[in-house]
């Protein structure tokens, strides 16, 4: 009798990286979406970017039927609070994210999703009781020469990078507490209901005061404020498919290739300026990336130890 032939690992794996690459890519054309959104501003387009992300989510939910864990995770109690944390948090983020776009700061923005790492690797220090390796140790002390050498670029705190990277570290680290408990899809509509209500209450405002800008600007800038609900739904949906395929030293790689590229838009496209401070700062904080990914591949070629 024929067993079944098991199933390719290296083309599971491909897929992985497929997912994964696509959803850092469109993370990282994100700016270009926000960008042609203007005039609205970054408020009343986080608060349209909820608003038909839910849509987005519960049209996903009948096909995955996915309705009924979405509610007990609504009545879970200490889940329900920490993912309620983590909306404030990713609310945040999103708002600092699209502020530094329509102020001309995305480079320093990049700057904060390249520090985010090093975040993430602190807060696994002081809440997780993590121990750094010594090439960890290496590309904070790196990341933090460059966040000064930024700053003195800019003659400010570097506040939009701190941000951002500190939002979305924390927001990380309240997942990382709900675990594996929960699907994406269903973290994610939970999160964004959560936020609908203020984001309904706000755009409520706005449209009382005469002061919206959904309407009133032609039908291009519509499908440019709808599409922010799929923009925001789908990468995160691929990213959860590549974590499942992937080594997690791989999605550590991976994730630079956002911020690179919205370095790259900011200075070609959006034409900010670069001091050469700023790039000096830039060249360091890419030093702390090749020390982390080399950590990285270091960890993941290691054989498993047993206890």
């Amino acid at each position: 009798m024929n067993t079944p032939a098991a199933p390719d690992d290296s083309a599971f794996r491909r897929l992985g990286l497929i997912y994964g690459s696509s959803a850092y890519l469109l993370w990282g054309l994100l700016p270009l979406l926000f960008a042609a959104a203007a005039p609205t501003s970054a408020l009343e387009l986080v608060a349209n970017r909820v608003i038909w992300a839910l849509i987005i989510c519960a049209i996903l939910l009948v096909f995955a039927r996915g309705f009924a864990r979405t509610w007990a995770i609504m009545r879970s109690g200490r889940t329900f609070w920490l993912l309620a944390l983590a909306a404030v948090l990713i609310a945040i983020n999103w708002t600092t994210f699209i502020y530094g776009i329509d102020t001309g700061h995305l480079v320093e923005i990049s700057l904060g999703y390249y520090l985010n790492p090093l975040i993430s690797i602190g807060l696994g220090v002081v809440f997780l009781g993590e121990r750094l390796r010594h090439l960890q140790w290496a590309a904070v002390g790196f990341g933090l020469v460059a966040v000064i050498i930024v700053g003195l670029g800019l003659g400010r705190v570097p506040y939009l990078a701190f941000s951002v990277a500190l939002s979305f570290g924390f927001y990380g680290l309240v997942k990382n507490k709900v675990g594996g408990r929960i699907g994406a899809l269903e973290g994610m509509t939970v999160e964004t209901a959560i936020l609908a209500i203020p984001s309904l209450a706000y755009l409520g405002f706005l449209a009382a005061a005469g002061t919206q800008t959904f309407t009133g600007f032609g039908a291009l800038h519509v499908v440019i404020v709808l599409a922010t609900g799929p923009a925001t739904a789908i990468p995160l949906i691929l990213f959860g498919a590549a974590a499942r395929r992937i080594p997690l030293s791989w999605i550590g790689m991976l994730q630079y290739i956002a911020p690179t590229l919205q370095f790259i838009i900011g200075i070609t496209i959006l034409g900010e300026s670069m001091s050469v401070t700023r790039w000096i700062g830039f060249l360091i904080i890419w030093i702390a990336v090749i020390l982390l990914c080399t950590d990285m591949i270091r960890q993941s070629r290691r054989p498993p130890t047993t206890g």
